[in-house]
Order: C-alpha cells, then sequence, then structure tokens
C-alpha cells in the first residue's frame, strides 16, 4: 500500500510561522511535523510516499529529498502552478502516481499516536476514516459511528483524525480542480460505504501558533 500526505495547503492560520517555512516543516518536540509521519509510514512497513506541494513546495523537497533516508520513496505531486487544489483535488491530481490499489492519506498538520497499516483491507467499503474525540476547536464533530460504519448524524458526533484509507475509485470521476473532501466522503457514507474506528490515544490538529506552542511545551 502507498501513502499520500497533503502537504500543499497555505496554512493561513498558522502566519507567520508559514509566511516563511510550510506547514508540515514546524516542528514538534525538535521535529519537522512531516517527519514524524516519514518514520512511522517507514517503521509501519510502506515503501512509496506521495507528498503533494504547493505553497513553499521546494522547501520541503530540499529537506526530505528522496526519502531514502527513511527507507521510502517519496514522488511530489507538484501544485504550485495551480495552487493549492484542497483535499480532494490533490488526491486527484496525484493518482497516477498513487497507482490502482487503495492507499492511506494523512493531513501534514497532525500530530499522532495512530500507527499507520500497510496492509489494511477495505474490503467492500470505499473509505475507512480514523475518528478521535472532539478537541475544543471542533466540539460539534463531523461524522457519527455505528459500530464500524460512518455516519453523517447520530447522536455522539465525532471529529475526522484527516486519516484514511481510500479506494481510488472514489476520485476518478471527480473534476482536477480545488474540491474539499468532505463532500465526496458525506456521499459514501449515505451509500454506507464508509466504515471507521474510534482513535482515543493522543492526537492533535496543529492548526494555530498557540496549539503548536502548547504541544513543545507539554
Amino acid at each position: 500500500m502507498k501513502a499520500m500526505i497533503l502537504a500543499a495547503g497555505r496554512g493561513e492560520r498558522m502566519r507567520p510561522l508559514t509566511d516563511t517555512l510550510p506547514k508540515p516543516l514546524l516542528e514538534v518536540h525538535g521535529k519537522p511535523l512531516i517527519v514524524w509521519h516519514l518514520e512511522k509510514l517507514s517503521r509501519n512497513g510502506f515503501q512509496e510516499v506521495v507528498i503533494n506541494i504547493a505553497h513553499l513546495g521546494e522547501k520541503i523537497i530540499e529537506t526530505l529529498g528522496d526519502g531514502s533516508r527513511w527507507n521510502l520513496k517519496i514522488h511530489y505531486s507538484d501544485e504550485r502552478k495551480a495552487g493549492a487544489l484542497e483535499s480532494a483535488g490533490g488526491i486527484k491530481k496525484a493518482l497516477t502516481l498513487l497507482g490502482d490499489a487503495p492507499f492511506l492519506v494523512v493531513n501534514g498538520d497532525v500530530f499522532c499516536e495512530y500507527e499507520f497499516e500497510s496492509d489494511y483491507d477495505l474490503q467492500e467499503k470505499l473509505a475507512h476514516l480514523i475518528l478521535v474525540p472532539n478537541p475544543p476547536h471542533n466540539e460539534k464533530g463531523d461524522f457519527a459511528l455505528n459500530k464500524t460504519d460512518v455516519l453523517n448524524k447520530g447522536k455522539k458526533m465525532y471529529t475526522f483524525s484527516g486519516i484514511g484509507y481510500y479506494n481510488p475509485k472514489i476520485f476518478q470521476n471527480i473534476k482536477l480542480q480545488k474540491s474539499p473532501l468532505a463532500p465526496l466522503l458525506r456521499e459514501l457514507c449515505e451509500k454506507e460505504l464508509v466504515s471507521g474506528e474510534l482513535f482515543k490515544k493522543m492526537w492533535h490538529d496543529i492548526g494555530t501558533p498557540q496549539r503548536l506552542e502548547k504541544i513543545n511545551n507539554d
């Protein structure tokens, strides 16, 4: 299984830090966020990783290179001319690099203890989402969970972690343009094609300078 790290966002809420550095290169406990991902991917059996780049993307390439230092092969999906295509658009553009088999996608700006699975089996589903308890900045949550089925609504709502396993069929018929992932996932939930699980260990969305400072001070 291949993995994709979404790393093309501008990081507006992280300014001024992201005026000179792409968000995935911001450091948590002395190490860039994206490097934490790469180390874990390598440790868990992944061999190829696709990283989409846009804002200050050349700095990501300069920092990570070809991935050989982590025993990985890194492919870059370059969105610098088009501008960041958001999550679904970025995955769509990277399909030729990701191939025909299901793949993992993780947001480049999350810091967590979740262990990526290189052999995850979607079975009859088209997507599998990792959900987490709602953090203070997303108290209403995004999705509900009924055993292993992800629903759009429910008595108890959870937050989408930014980590998911996807069948490439999801993206084959969408246009190559700026487009978010959530509407696609909600359509699939209506068709009962999304499974999920609740992850209760450490997970952080590094969305603001204040959150970054708090984690580094913990």
